[in-house]
């Protein structure tokens, strides 16, 4: 990935010197040129093409944005409920990833979405353990994080 990194920053850079123009935006053009370039000729390049991983990442912080907005106006409702019929708890979610950079942004993306907050994980790195102000279907949310950040961050870091 750095490599084709490198390889698009000098199609880039060439591409203002062939132009003899020095802005910002010749630069961006030649970036864009070096983008198309590399995806043509992937399979000639080592690696998987990196604009796929810089995709995945563009849409892991956009998922974390939209959760972090829908999780605010569902806390809000919460709040301003006339009748507070909360059901907070503790819950263990079982986690794929396996690295501690993996795990560790997966908790942090749980305890920065309001409502929710990391515990404390399994001694075997399996399990996090996660306090939720309102619990009312475990599973489903279990399968909410799974399904949304879990997967976001396999796709990030695989």
């Amino acid at each position: 990935m750095a490599f084709q990194i490198l390889i698009n920053l000098v199609i880039a850079i060439i591409w203002m010197f062939l132009n003899e123009s020095y802005y910002f935006i010749d630069f961006v053009l030649g970036y864009l040129l070096g983008i198309w370039l590399l995806f043509l000729l992937r399979r000639f390049i080592p690696g998987e093409f990196y604009f796929k991983r810089v995709y995945a990442i563009v849409y892991l912080i956009f998922l974390f944005l939209k959760e972090l907005i829908l999780a605010n106006i569902e806390v809000l409702k919460l709040v301003y409920k006339p009748k507070m019929t909360l059901e907070p708890g503790i819950f263990a979610l079982p986690t794929e990833l396996k690295t501690n950079w993996e795990i560790t942004l997966l908790a942090n993306l749980i305890t920065l979405t309001p409502g929710t907050l990391s515990v404390t994980l399994s001694n075997d790195n399996k399990l996090i353990y996660i306090h939720a102000v309102d619990i009312s279907d475990v599973e489903d949310t279990i399968k909410q994080i799974k399904d949304s950040f879990e997967k976001a961050i396999m796709e990030v870091t695989r």
